[in-house]
């Protein structure tokens, strides 16, 4: 009787197992034969569900993978501990957000070592311990110095009841999130980061990036947004001023009849000061309490007001109308377009909405005739005074060269891409180290002096750091009079802008990073994590580590090499959301069938780069696959040899048909099953094991095994399945009589003579005529005695030879016999 598979006995005696023997810690000076591979660390949030635990069980597979392969494997694990989230519930609470943040952190860890999921627990690090941040306000007066944070007025979304800055998307229906008031559009002073500086190389080093996802690449491209076109002035009528107003079609320049802009644009304020109109001031409010995401839908009604003020058309003189609308952005371009009904989709339902003059000023064959929709594409000017005739592209050139001989434009490259905001009017964050002196102005906090702390509360207040008393008041470094400091706090995804550098240093109290063996050891080889974090993340690390390179501070420019992007895990079509209730817990899953069920179904149940859908029925079927292999090991397991002898013992010439078959099965599961661990295709790569074992079931029902095939093919499936489900391997290689780990040995090669064809075609010709054809074992494919005497035997040949002479035999190896006759 094969002993019963008790998955929780045996995963509980080896969960400590690696971490014990240290499997999993990395020689940081050995980096001949390196790799370096890292998940996007979480924010720790309440506990996992299976959804989280697809991308950390992905991370594991493949630590294993390349640790048998002989690599020296870099696997860190760390906290992107600050953030809203745990700062809300603190206030809820009247807790801290330290406490809160902590008990998730070791409910992770709880999960990660049910799981069997390994790391390098000595690089852990934690962004909101001091001993990090400190080295992100290093970052930042590093980035001050050079020119690239600076403070300037932005609108924001602001709470009046939580004197707080919002992101678009912690307003909802146009109202906090947190407190349920109506969302302000407030002027503010804030912090920036100047990353449109780096647009153009983090354009163009998208072409660097060759084993990252197109589709990732194409988010950032469009985010990005390059555009070549021209700034164009057009000066207000009968006020002081000028409007500048990019645009990437000049050649429509004549067809402009009215100019739109944003409702922040800076111009608004002064309209509306002189104006006083209150149908005006109501129209503006109501479009800044819209994001921008919404306004910018192709599908949002285009809705506007007329502000009063006129400009001047620079190529004609003519008068036209200003006005402030929902539809255009300060996010592109200058806040201010250039409406040309005619020729643009969302000016001409603009146009049509409040009666503006709509005028050709392209045509072509296919646009004569009346305008009843924008004509968007190419043709020649006309009604264009003396550039009447000219082609699009022409036109347009030769209009801005005329603009600019009389200072009224320019070619120009714009960018969608703004810079990064990172002030935070929280107090779970990481502090800005700056000082204001009435003296001395902005001063950064001195190097010597950081980490600027957060000070300890009892409860958090909703204004952040500015409700917390004393926390402000300081003197200057400079005058040593009296200054305050700078209560915001940075953005979350600062502190994650940098951290796969702190890895390589995590104790390091002199400098964030060893420059040496960061630049040995980056960019990351692999990179692994959700691709909602293909603009934002990986945006500002590209951005971070340009920034670094250009101190002196690295030598490369991209910080990760390949990335790999997981889909989500869904439950009845929903993707998996704690705050929603949509999850199923690991816990669950180990409980009722194992940390390894857990495991192999994850990467089982579907490409790991697409969506899938989590089944409790489906579960079942990997189960059973763990409980065969424990059985088919627990009945014929085989006696430990030497591997080497046993390689010699089963050489092909050895064996007979039944015993060729499994090796041939066996050695093409090896190949595979390595290229499928490559290239994350694990759910064929586990299917493949499956089918091995199905094969093993076969050849032990037809009778007598070949014990030393067997062994070796029996070990060669639990190395292979061994990155898949750790637990139950480690107990059946145990079992099989190793004294050492499945991750001190090597992962299995394959024999490239298994993999021929098992059969060949031989054609066979008479006076190189085709006249048959026969099949041979591969293996006889290069006999040429077998060849001849076999193609001798076919019936049609020896039809063909019927009483005529023989008088040479030509033979190709695995190719072709012909037999020449007199």
């Amino acid at each position: 009787m094969v002993e019963r598979y008790n998955f929780k006995e045996i995963e509980e005696k080896w969960r400590d197992f690696w971490k014990e023997r240290g499997l999993f810690r990395t020689d940081i000076e050995d980096v001949e034969h390196k790799f370096y591979y890292l998940n996007m660390f979480p924010y720790p949030s309440g506990e996992m569900h299976v959804g989280h635990g697809r991308n950390y069980i992905i991370g594991d597979c493949l630590t294993r993978f390349y640790l048998m392969n002989g690599y020296n494997v870099l696997n860190p694990m760390g906290w992107d501990a600050f953030g809203l989230p745990a700062e809300n519930a603190a206030i809820r609470h009247r807790s801290h957000p330290r406490k809160w943040t902590y008990a998730a952190i070791e409910r992770y860890k709880e999960q990660f070592r049910a799981l069997g999921i390994q790391f390098d627990w000595g690089r852990e690090v934690t962004t909101c311990e001091p001993e990090y941040y400190r080295w992100t306000q290093w970052l930042f007066l590093k980035l001050y110095e050079h020119g690239l944070a600076y403070r300037d007025e932005a609108f924001v979304n602001w709470c009046p009841s939580c004197k707080t800055v919002l992101a678009n998307e912690q307003v909802i229906g146009g109202k906090c999130e947190r407190c349920g008031t109506r969302v302000e559009k407030k002027r503010l002073t804030q912090w920036f980061f100047k990353i449109t500086a780096y647009a153009e190389r983090l354009l163009k080093d998208l072409e660097l990036l060759k084993e990252w996802p197109a589709r990732v690449k194409l988010m950032q491209r469009n985010w990005i947004g390059r555009s070549e076109g021209a700034d164009v002035l057009f000066k207000l009528a009968d006020r002081d001023g000028e409007l500048k107003v990019f645009t990437t079609r000049p050649d429509t320049l004549f067809g402009a009849t009215f100019i739109v802009i944003a409702p922040e644009h800076p111009l608004v304020e002064r309209v509306l000061a002189e104006e006083g109109d209150g149908q005006l001031k109501e129209f503006v409010a109501r479009a800044l309490t819209v994001s921008e995401i919404e306004r910018g839908a192709a599908d949002a009604e285009k809705e506007g007001a007329f502000s009063g003020w006129w400009a001047i058309n620079p190529v004609n003189d003519e008068k036209i109308p200003i006005y402030i609308a929902n539809y255009v952005l300060m996010g592109y371009g200058t806040g201010a377009i250039m409406a040309v009904p005619a020729h643009d989709e969302r000016d001409f339902q603009f146009a049509k909405r409040y009666g503006l003059p709509i005028v050709r000023v392209i045509e072509s064959a296919v646009s004569r005739g009346k305008l009843e929709e924008a004509y968007t594409g190419e043709g020649h000017l006309v009604n264009s005074g003396q550039f009447n005739g000219l082609s699009t592209e022409e036109g347009g050139r030769r209009i801005v060269e005329w603009l600019a001989e009389r200072g009224l434009g320019e070619f120009a490259v714009n960018y969608r891409l703004r810079d990064w905001l990172i002030s935070r009017q929280r107090y779970w964050g990481t502090p800005i180290p700056i000082i204001y002196c009435d003296k001395c102005g902005i001063v950064p906090v001195p190097e010597k002096d950081l980490p600027v702390l957060l000070p300890q509360v009892e409860a958090v207040p909703k204004e952040g750091l500015a409700g917390i008393p004393g926390f402000a008041e300081t003197t200057c470094p400079i005058c040593g009079g009296p200054a305050r400091r700078e209560t915001d706090t940075m953005d979350t995804f600062v502190d994650s802008s940098w951290y796969y550098l702190r890895y390589i240093s995590p104790r390091d109290n002199e400098r964030p990073f060893d420059t040496r063996l960061v630049n040995a050891w980056l960019p990351v080889d692999q990179y692994v994590g959700g691709v909602e974090h293909a603009i934002l993340h990986l945006l500002y690390s590209r951005f971070i580590t340009k920034a670094l390179k250009d101190m002196g501070l690295l030598d490369f420019d991209e910080p990760f090499a390949r990335l790999f992007t997981q889909g989500m895990v869904c439950l009845e079509g929903q993707a998996m959301s704690s705050s929603r209730g949509i999850v199923v817990s690991p816990d669950e899953i180990i409980a009722k069938y194992g940390a390894d069920t857990n495991r192999v179904y994850t990467l089982f149940m579907g490409p790991p780069e697409k969506d899938v859908d989590w089944s409790g029925d489906d579960i079942v079927g990997s189960h059973r696959f763990l409980k065969r292999v424990w059985q088919l090991v627990g009945a014929h397991g085989c006696a430990p040899l030497h591997r080497a002898s046993d390689q010699q013992a089963v050489a092909p010439q050895k064996m007979d048909e039944r015993d060729r078959r499994l090796w041939r099965r066996l050695h093409r599961t090896i190949k595979v099953v390595t290229a499928d661990i490559h290239s994350f295709h694990f759910n064929t790569a586990v299917s493949s094991l499956m089918e091995l074992v199905n094969e093993l079931y076969a050849y032990v029902a037809e009778g007598e095994i070949n014990r030393p095939l067997f062994k070796v093919a029996i070990e060669d499936l639990i190395l292979m399945l061994s990155p898949f489900a750790p637990f139950i391997c480690e107990e059946l290689w145990q079992r099989l009589g190793h004294s050492e780990a499945i991750l001190e040995n090597s992962w299995p090669g394959f024999d490239e003579r298994a993999l021929a064809a098992e059969e060949r075609e031989i054609v066979v010709q008479v006076n190189g005529r085709v006249r048959g054809r026969l099949t041979i074992p591969a293996e006889l494919a290069s006999d040429q005695e077998e060849l001849k005497k076999r193609a001798l035997e076919i019936e049609a040949i020896r039809r063909q030879l019927d009483g005529r002479e023989l008088k040479r035999v030509i033979v190709v190896p695995g190719k072709l016999v012909n037999l020449v006759v007199g």
